[in-house]
């Protein structure tokens, strides 16, 4: 095993049965000690349960029988506990992406390509999915209710990913926990009624800003799964009805939640000063942007109580946000290929325009970035992760 081999590579290999060597072990440890976990017990216990592929090494570098220990690397983990705590997190990224909703999530994940896509999704889940979900499993258990995440990110930055990988990693963990994903998508207010919105502003010709959503049905659902009733109505929407204007579904009937992960590309943000208006970055440009930003701003004052039922807020954002587009554009073209239709760049540069003078990033997510966010994923155009950070209390 090559010592300049990335997290991901090293995370492949093992993956697909080749048994980690001391040096290679050395290597995530290395990495580990440098990226401490999210919470206490963030990197898994010191269990000696063990690996289903792969196994480790020795300090002599010789590998180990599958999934062993050896008396060597048994001394070396009592002092060095650490490493210890690895032997858990390989297990449980193991038993992850042998499930059969993996590639559910996932559909291009190929384990045994040698792509970085592959290797990404192997390091995200590492350095993200897996400890993301303990660390809200701790949470739960500390807090004795059901635990509300909010998750804010644009598009493209994967926060419906996260949230159904999440979901699936803490059903399988003992004790299973029961977790509810819902997007601020699926508060949109009814066909009809955003039928009479467009009438009176016109200017509203896509669903998505401030203003389009029920609020007091998001809060009424929160309210009822933060107090543990059961069972309780999760809005749902069908972005294909009416020619694609969309409109409610009939609602998920879950029996209660011990996690809820809310997403969606404004949540949590908050109203900025009006004076930011003054001299916005673009595509904020005529009169009729600003005015248009302006309201925008206004109307978030509505989404405040929502955003007062979450228990914490976590910000994936790109490392230029300007990849947005881009990254939509792509998602796009992989949609006309399969033959479902799409946007061309141009309509969906428009589309992302529209977003971004209603709430701009610059303006309304990069403060949360310093305050207001308890955790901050940082995400590379080739959508491997650059850093995480936290202000978790």
């Amino acid at each position: 095993m090559l010592p300049d081999l990335s997290l991901g590579e090293i995370l492949q290999r093992w993956a697909t049965g080749e048994l980690l060597t001391a040096s290679a072990l050395r290597e995530v440890c290395s990495w580990a000690s440098a990226h401490p976990p999210l919470s206490k017990g963030g990197w898994g216990d010191t269990s000696d349960a063990p690996l289903s592929k792969g196994g480790w090494g020795d300090t002599s570098d010789a590998p180990l029988s599958k999934g062993g220990w050896g008396d060597e690397a048994r001394s070396w983990a009592s002092a060095h506990p650490l490493e210890a705590t690895l032997q858990i997190r390989f297990q449980h990224l193991n038993e992850i992406i042998c499930h059969p909703h993996f590639n559910k999530i996932i559909p291009n994940f190929n384990l045994s390509e040698n792509s970085r896509a592959t290797q990404t999704t192997l390091e995200t889940l590492w350095r993200l999915w897996l400890p993301l979900a303990d660390h809200l499993a701790t949470q739960q258990q500390t807090l004795g209710r059901p635990f509300v995440q909010g998750i804010l990110g644009g598009q493209g930055t994967g926060k419906t990913t996260l949230a159904r990988m999440v979901q699936l990693i803490l059903s399988q963990w003992e004790p299973k926990l029961r977790t509810v994903c819902i997007s601020i998508d699926d508060l949109y207010k009814t066909y009809a009624d955003r039928q009479r919105l467009q009438a009176e502003d016109p200017r509203l010709i896509w669903r998505g800003p401030p203003g389009t959503h029920d609020v007091d049905l998001g809060v009424a659902v929160l309210d009822a799964l933060r107090r543990g009733e059961s069972p309780v109505a999760i809005p749902r929407f069908d972005k294909s009805a009416w020619g694609g204007a969309g409109d409610r579904t009939t609602p998920e009937i879950v029996t209660g939640a011990d996690i809820v992960l809310f997403e969606g590309w404004f949540v949590g943000v908050q109203p900025v000063p009006d004076a930011a208006f003054d001299n916005p970055p673009e595509p904020i440009i005529t009169r009729d942007d600003i005015a248009f930003a302006r309201d925008m701003n206004r109307k978030l004052q509505d989404y405040l109580p929502l955003w007062e039922r979450l228990d914490s807020l976590m910000v994936l954002y790109p490392v230029d946000w300007r990849l947005s587009l881009p990254w939509r554009q792509e998602a796009e073209r992989e949609r006309v290929a399969l033959g479902m239709g799409g946007m061309t760049d141009a309509q969906i540069a428009d589309f992302v325009n529209y977003f971004w003078k209603a709430l701009h990033p610059e303006l309304f997510i990069e403060p949360l970035l310093e305050s207001g966010a308890d955790l901050v994923v940082r995400i590379k155009a080739d959508r491997a992760l650059d850093a995480i950070y936290s202000h978790l209390r």
